[in-house]
Protein backbone atom coordinates (compact mmCIF):
# COMPACT_ATOMS: atom_id res chain seq x y z
CA UNK A 1 0.00 0.00 0.00
CA UNK A 2 3.05 2.69 0.89
CA UNK A 3 4.59 2.38 -2.54
CA UNK A 4 0.86 2.45 -4.29
CA UNK A 5 0.62 5.75 -2.63
CA UNK A 6 4.28 7.00 -3.33
CA UNK A 7 2.45 6.93 -7.11
CA UNK A 8 -0.81 9.19 -6.25
CA UNK A 9 -0.86 12.71 -5.44
CA UNK A 10 -3.48 14.44 -4.09
CA UNK A 11 -4.94 17.69 -5.73
CA UNK A 12 -7.47 19.61 -4.70
CA UNK A 13 -11.17 18.36 -5.51
CA UNK A 14 -11.50 22.47 -7.36
CA UNK A 15 -8.89 21.63 -9.86
CA UNK A 16 -9.94 22.75 -13.23
CA UNK A 17 -8.91 20.37 -16.55
CA UNK A 18 -8.64 21.94 -20.20
CA UNK A 19 -8.63 19.40 -22.99
CA UNK A 20 -7.36 20.72 -26.58
CA UNK A 21 -6.23 19.54 -29.82
CA UNK A 22 -4.83 21.37 -32.24
CA UNK A 23 -4.03 20.05 -35.91
CA UNK A 24 -1.50 22.39 -38.16
CA UNK A 25 -1.35 22.02 -41.88
CA UNK A 26 0.61 24.02 -44.64
CA UNK A 27 -1.03 23.69 -47.68
CA UNK A 28 0.85 23.73 -51.01
CA UNK A 29 0.71 26.45 -53.36
CA UNK A 30 -2.00 24.13 -55.81
CA UNK A 31 -4.69 24.38 -52.71
CA UNK A 32 -4.36 28.19 -52.37
CA UNK A 33 -4.69 28.39 -56.10
CA UNK A 34 -7.75 26.03 -56.45
CA UNK A 35 -10.15 29.33 -55.18
CA UNK A 36 -10.48 32.18 -56.45
CA UNK A 37 -8.65 34.25 -53.32
CA UNK A 38 -7.60 33.30 -49.98
CA UNK A 39 -10.48 34.75 -48.51
CA UNK A 40 -12.80 32.31 -49.82
CA UNK A 41 -10.58 29.51 -48.77
CA UNK A 42 -10.65 30.21 -45.08
CA UNK A 43 -14.26 30.43 -45.34
CA UNK A 44 -15.00 27.46 -47.28
CA UNK A 45 -12.60 25.81 -45.11
CA UNK A 46 -14.71 27.36 -41.92
CA UNK A 47 -17.61 25.96 -43.35
CA UNK A 48 -16.72 22.45 -43.90
CA UNK A 49 -15.07 22.52 -40.67
CA UNK A 50 -17.71 23.78 -38.70
CA UNK A 51 -20.28 21.16 -40.59
CA UNK A 52 -18.13 18.38 -39.49
CA UNK A 53 -17.64 18.88 -36.21
CA UNK A 54 -21.59 19.63 -36.04
CA UNK A 55 -21.54 16.25 -36.85
CA UNK A 56 -19.30 14.44 -34.57
CA UNK A 57 -20.79 17.07 -31.92
CA UNK A 58 -17.54 19.49 -31.31
CA UNK A 59 -18.97 22.03 -29.64
CA UNK A 60 -16.01 24.56 -29.40
CA UNK A 61 -13.89 25.35 -32.79
CA UNK A 62 -11.76 27.92 -34.27
CA UNK A 63 -10.16 28.35 -37.40
CA UNK A 64 -6.94 30.39 -36.54
CA UNK A 65 -5.04 31.75 -40.06
CA UNK A 66 -3.20 34.28 -38.32
CA UNK A 67 0.42 32.85 -37.97
CA UNK A 68 -0.26 33.09 -33.68
CA UNK A 69 0.22 30.42 -31.31
CA UNK A 70 -3.18 29.56 -29.48
CA UNK A 71 -2.53 29.24 -25.94
CA UNK A 72 -5.91 28.09 -24.02
CA UNK A 73 -6.83 28.48 -20.32
CA UNK A 74 -9.92 28.23 -18.00
CA UNK A 75 -11.81 31.44 -17.15
CA UNK A 76 -15.66 31.74 -16.28
CA UNK A 77 -15.88 34.33 -19.24
CA UNK A 78 -15.16 33.14 -22.81
CA UNK A 79 -12.79 35.43 -24.27
CA UNK A 80 -10.26 35.21 -27.73
CA UNK A 81 -7.67 38.02 -27.33
CA UNK A 82 -5.19 38.60 -30.05
CA UNK A 83 -1.15 39.92 -29.21
CA UNK A 84 1.89 39.98 -31.65
CA UNK A 85 1.85 36.35 -31.48
CA UNK A 86 -0.71 34.79 -29.42
CA UNK A 87 -4.19 33.90 -29.83
CA UNK A 88 -5.35 33.37 -25.98
CA UNK A 89 -8.75 31.51 -25.19
CA UNK A 90 -9.93 31.77 -22.18
CA UNK A 91 -13.36 29.61 -21.65
CA UNK A 92 -15.35 26.77 -19.57
CA UNK A 93 -15.76 23.77 -20.75
CA UNK A 94 -19.46 23.83 -18.50
CA UNK A 95 -20.60 26.34 -20.09
CA UNK A 96 -18.80 28.21 -23.41
CA UNK A 97 -19.01 27.01 -27.44
CA UNK A 98 -17.95 29.07 -30.10
CA UNK A 99 -17.49 28.09 -34.38
CA UNK A 100 -15.58 30.71 -35.08
CA UNK A 101 -12.83 31.87 -37.87
CA UNK A 102 -9.92 34.00 -36.71
CA UNK A 103 -7.93 35.38 -40.28
CA UNK A 104 -6.24 38.65 -41.67
CA UNK A 105 -7.90 39.35 -44.46
CA UNK A 106 -6.49 39.34 -47.89
CA UNK A 107 -3.25 37.62 -46.28
CA UNK A 108 -2.09 34.14 -46.72
CA UNK A 109 -1.16 31.93 -43.83
CA UNK A 110 2.27 30.18 -43.39
CA UNK A 111 -0.26 27.32 -41.47
CA UNK A 112 -3.85 26.71 -41.20
CA UNK A 113 -4.60 25.90 -37.38
CA UNK A 114 -7.81 24.05 -36.17
CA UNK A 115 -8.46 24.16 -32.53
CA UNK A 116 -10.75 22.35 -31.28
CA UNK A 117 -11.19 23.09 -27.06
CA UNK A 118 -12.82 19.87 -24.77
CA UNK A 119 -16.44 21.03 -23.79
CA UNK A 120 -18.78 19.22 -20.78
CA UNK A 121 -18.79 18.62 -17.36
CA UNK A 122 -16.01 16.17 -16.68
CA UNK A 123 -13.53 16.26 -19.71
CA UNK A 124 -10.76 14.06 -18.27
CA UNK A 125 -12.79 11.26 -18.30
CA UNK A 126 -14.24 11.87 -22.11
CA UNK A 127 -10.55 12.82 -23.25
CA UNK A 128 -9.90 9.51 -25.30
CA UNK A 129 -13.78 9.93 -26.69
CA UNK A 130 -13.13 13.65 -28.15
CA UNK A 131 -9.62 12.90 -29.25
CA UNK A 132 -11.66 10.17 -31.84
CA UNK A 133 -14.25 12.60 -32.55
CA UNK A 134 -11.55 15.09 -34.00
CA UNK A 135 -9.59 12.39 -35.67
CA UNK A 136 -12.94 11.70 -37.60
CA UNK A 137 -13.25 15.24 -38.63
CA UNK A 138 -9.79 15.55 -39.98
CA UNK A 139 -10.58 12.11 -42.29
CA UNK A 140 -13.28 14.38 -43.28
CA UNK A 141 -11.61 17.38 -44.19
CA UNK A 142 -8.80 15.32 -45.72
CA UNK A 143 -11.18 13.22 -48.12
CA UNK A 144 -13.28 16.52 -48.98
CA UNK A 145 -10.87 19.32 -48.71
CA UNK A 146 -6.96 18.69 -47.87
CA UNK A 147 -6.86 16.35 -51.66
CA UNK A 148 -3.30 15.05 -52.05
CA UNK A 149 -2.06 17.71 -49.27
CA UNK A 150 0.43 17.47 -46.21
CA UNK A 151 -0.33 15.43 -43.43
CA UNK A 152 -1.82 17.49 -40.44
CA UNK A 153 0.72 17.48 -37.27
CA UNK A 154 -2.10 16.68 -34.18
CA UNK A 155 -1.07 17.54 -30.64
CA UNK A 156 -3.05 16.69 -28.04
CA UNK A 157 -2.95 19.00 -24.83
CA UNK A 158 -4.32 18.43 -21.83
CA UNK A 159 -3.65 20.13 -18.00
CA UNK A 160 -5.02 20.11 -14.33
CA UNK A 161 -4.27 23.42 -12.83
CA UNK A 162 -4.51 24.33 -8.88
CA UNK A 163 -3.86 26.47 -6.32
CA UNK A 164 -0.67 24.85 -4.14
CA UNK A 165 -2.19 26.66 -1.18
CA UNK A 166 -5.57 25.50 -1.68
CA UNK A 167 -5.36 24.05 2.03
CA UNK A 168 -4.39 26.89 3.52
CA UNK A 169 -7.32 28.90 2.21
CA UNK A 170 -9.37 26.10 3.73
CA UNK A 171 -10.56 23.74 0.87
CA UNK A 172 -9.43 20.51 2.27
CA UNK A 173 -11.13 18.38 -0.08
CA UNK A 174 -8.85 16.47 -2.49
CA UNK A 175 -8.68 13.48 -4.82
CA UNK A 176 -6.20 11.38 -5.31
CA UNK A 177 -4.93 10.90 -8.98
CA UNK A 178 -2.18 8.94 -10.31
CA UNK A 179 -1.87 10.37 -13.80
CA UNK A 180 -1.48 7.90 -16.07
CA UNK A 181 0.82 8.46 -19.51
CA UNK A 182 -1.90 9.43 -22.45
CA UNK A 183 -0.55 6.94 -24.75
CA UNK A 184 -1.57 3.45 -22.64
CA UNK A 185 -4.21 5.64 -21.19
CA UNK A 186 -5.90 6.03 -24.75
CA UNK A 187 -4.82 2.24 -25.87
CA UNK A 188 -7.34 1.40 -23.06
CA UNK A 189 -10.50 3.52 -24.65
CA UNK A 190 -10.22 2.52 -27.99
CA UNK A 191 -8.06 5.52 -29.56
CA UNK A 192 -5.66 4.36 -31.55
CA UNK A 193 -2.38 6.74 -31.53
CA UNK A 194 0.53 5.67 -33.61
CA UNK A 195 3.31 3.62 -31.75
CA UNK A 196 5.60 6.73 -33.53
CA UNK A 197 4.13 9.43 -31.43
CA UNK A 198 6.06 12.26 -28.91
CA UNK A 199 5.34 12.54 -25.61
CA UNK A 200 5.90 15.92 -23.31
CA UNK A 201 4.79 15.70 -19.85
CA UNK A 202 6.17 18.59 -17.45
CA UNK A 203 4.58 21.41 -14.48
CA UNK A 204 4.49 24.63 -14.75
CA UNK A 205 4.52 27.31 -12.28
CA UNK A 206 4.50 31.37 -11.26
CA UNK A 207 5.56 33.42 -8.34
CA UNK A 208 4.66 36.84 -8.78
CA UNK A 209 7.31 39.57 -7.64
CA UNK A 210 5.38 41.23 -4.80
CA UNK A 211 5.93 43.90 -2.88
CA UNK A 212 6.70 42.05 0.23
CA UNK A 213 9.18 39.86 -2.23
CA UNK A 214 10.88 42.89 -3.30
CA UNK A 215 11.30 44.33 0.05
CA UNK A 216 12.72 40.82 1.22
CA UNK A 217 15.38 41.06 -1.34
CA UNK A 218 15.68 44.69 -1.38
CA UNK A 219 19.93 44.55 -1.46
CA UNK A 220 19.90 42.31 -4.26
CA UNK A 221 17.26 44.49 -6.27
CA UNK A 222 19.23 47.81 -4.98
CA UNK A 223 22.76 46.74 -7.17
CA UNK A 224 23.67 47.76 -9.85
CA UNK A 225 22.16 44.87 -11.99
CA UNK A 226 19.38 42.68 -11.21
CA UNK A 227 21.97 39.49 -12.10
CA UNK A 228 22.23 38.89 -7.95
CA UNK A 229 18.52 38.65 -7.29
CA UNK A 230 17.79 36.01 -10.38
CA UNK A 231 20.87 33.97 -9.76
CA UNK A 232 19.59 33.51 -6.06
CA UNK A 233 16.49 32.17 -7.42
CA UNK A 234 18.30 29.72 -10.16
CA UNK A 235 20.23 28.61 -7.37
CA UNK A 236 17.80 27.72 -5.30
CA UNK A 237 15.96 26.45 -8.00
CA UNK A 238 18.50 24.17 -8.95
CA UNK A 239 19.43 23.14 -5.73
CA UNK A 240 15.93 22.18 -4.51
CA UNK A 241 15.34 20.20 -7.87
CA UNK A 242 18.50 18.11 -7.12
CA UNK A 243 17.26 17.78 -3.94
CA UNK A 244 14.42 16.26 -5.41
CA UNK A 245 16.06 13.98 -8.07
CA UNK A 246 14.83 16.33 -11.12
CA UNK A 247 16.86 16.89 -13.71
CA UNK A 248 14.98 18.74 -16.07
CA UNK A 249 14.00 22.18 -15.26
CA UNK A 250 13.77 25.87 -16.17
CA UNK A 251 13.44 29.26 -14.86
CA UNK A 252 12.34 32.14 -17.40
CA UNK A 253 12.84 35.82 -16.10
CA UNK A 254 12.94 37.59 -19.19
CA UNK A 255 9.21 38.76 -19.66
CA UNK A 256 8.48 36.20 -22.00
CA UNK A 257 6.25 33.43 -21.37
CA UNK A 258 7.74 29.32 -21.69
CA UNK A 259 6.75 26.99 -24.36
CA UNK A 260 7.86 23.46 -24.22
CA UNK A 261 9.06 21.58 -26.59
CA UNK A 262 10.96 18.59 -27.11
CA UNK A 263 14.46 19.00 -28.45
CA UNK A 264 14.26 16.47 -31.28
CA UNK A 265 11.46 18.51 -32.85
CA UNK A 266 12.35 22.30 -31.17
CA UNK A 267 15.45 24.22 -30.28
CA UNK A 268 15.59 26.84 -28.03
CA UNK A 269 14.53 29.76 -29.66
CA UNK A 270 12.72 33.15 -28.17
CA UNK A 271 10.85 36.21 -28.68
CA UNK A 272 9.13 39.25 -26.89
CA UNK A 273 6.90 37.21 -26.03
CA UNK A 274 7.80 33.31 -26.20
CA UNK A 275 10.18 31.47 -24.74
CA UNK A 276 10.73 28.27 -26.73
CA UNK A 277 12.35 26.08 -24.47
CA UNK A 278 13.41 22.05 -25.87
CA UNK A 279 14.56 19.35 -23.83
CA UNK A 280 15.64 15.73 -24.40
CA UNK A 281 14.02 13.60 -22.42
CA UNK A 282 15.57 10.41 -23.07
CA UNK A 283 18.58 12.13 -21.78
CA UNK A 284 18.95 11.63 -17.94
CA UNK A 285 21.85 13.72 -17.80
CA UNK A 286 20.74 17.47 -15.95
CA UNK A 287 19.21 19.79 -18.07
CA UNK A 288 19.00 23.34 -16.01
CA UNK A 289 18.33 26.48 -18.08
CA UNK A 290 17.81 29.70 -16.89
CA UNK A 291 16.79 32.77 -19.32
CA UNK A 292 17.13 36.66 -17.86
CA UNK A 293 17.90 40.01 -18.75
CA UNK A 294 20.03 41.39 -15.34
CA UNK A 295 19.08 45.09 -16.66
CA UNK A 296 15.68 44.32 -16.36
CA UNK A 297 13.05 43.48 -13.19
CA UNK A 298 10.54 41.01 -14.28
CA UNK A 299 6.48 41.49 -12.81
CA UNK A 300 6.97 37.10 -12.77
CA UNK A 301 9.25 34.57 -12.41
CA UNK A 302 8.15 31.22 -14.01
CA UNK A 303 9.58 27.82 -13.68
CA UNK A 304 8.87 24.76 -15.45
CA UNK A 305 10.15 21.41 -14.59
CA UNK A 306 9.92 18.23 -16.79
CA UNK A 307 9.52 14.42 -16.51
CA UNK A 308 12.29 12.72 -18.29
CA UNK A 309 12.20 9.16 -19.54
CA UNK A 310 13.20 8.22 -16.13
CA UNK A 311 10.37 10.13 -14.08
CA UNK A 312 7.95 7.79 -15.98
CA UNK A 313 6.41 5.26 -14.33
CA UNK A 314 3.93 2.73 -15.60
CA UNK A 315 1.26 3.69 -13.14
CA UNK A 316 1.24 7.28 -13.65
CA UNK A 317 3.02 10.70 -13.06
CA UNK A 318 2.11 10.49 -9.52
CA UNK A 319 5.32 10.32 -7.35
CA UNK A 320 6.78 13.00 -9.81
CA UNK A 321 4.03 15.19 -9.28
CA UNK A 322 5.16 14.28 -5.64
CA UNK A 323 8.63 15.51 -6.44
CA UNK A 324 7.63 18.54 -8.09
CA UNK A 325 5.47 19.66 -5.18
CA UNK A 326 8.02 19.02 -2.46
CA UNK A 327 10.07 21.25 -4.65
CA UNK A 328 7.80 24.19 -4.84
CA UNK A 329 7.10 24.02 -1.15
CA UNK A 330 11.03 24.01 -0.37
CA UNK A 331 11.21 27.41 -2.98
CA UNK A 332 8.11 28.68 -1.66
CA UNK A 333 9.04 28.17 2.61
CA UNK A 334 11.94 30.78 1.62
CA UNK A 335 9.70 33.68 0.51
CA UNK A 336 7.58 36.53 1.89
CA UNK A 337 4.22 34.64 0.72
CA UNK A 338 1.00 34.91 2.46
CA UNK A 339 -0.27 31.14 1.45
CA UNK A 340 -3.48 32.35 3.14
CA UNK A 341 -4.19 35.18 0.53
CA UNK A 342 -2.22 34.37 -2.71
CA UNK A 343 -2.50 31.92 -4.95
CA UNK A 344 0.40 29.76 -6.45
CA UNK A 345 -1.02 28.04 -9.87
CA UNK A 346 0.21 24.81 -10.63
CA UNK A 347 -0.08 23.01 -14.13
CA UNK A 348 0.46 19.89 -14.52
CA UNK A 349 0.90 19.44 -18.71
CA UNK A 350 0.63 16.31 -20.65
CA UNK A 351 1.07 16.34 -24.86
CA UNK A 352 1.06 13.93 -27.10
CA UNK A 353 2.14 14.45 -31.40
CA UNK A 354 1.96 12.39 -34.26
CA UNK A 355 1.29 13.22 -37.73
CA UNK A 356 -1.85 12.87 -39.24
Amino acid sequence: MASLNQHRVYIPSNARANHYLLAEITPNDEFYKSFSNINACYQRIARQLFAACDEYELHNVHLLANDKLPVVRFHDESYQLETDKQMLFFYNPRYHEAHKLHYTEDQQSKKIRLLFLATGDDIRAHSAQFHNNVQKVLDLLQQQLFVEQPSFKLRDHQHLTYDLFAKEKGNKESYGYKLRSLYPRYQSRQCEIPSTHAEMTYVTFSVPITRNIKTQFQSEINSQTYQPFYSHFSKLFTQLCEDNKLTHAAMVANGAMPIIRNSQVDRNEGNEELQKISFDIEDSAPQMKVFFEADKLVETLHFVIVAAEHNKHEIGYGRFMNQVEKTIHGLCDELAINKQRQDLSVRFFQHISYPY
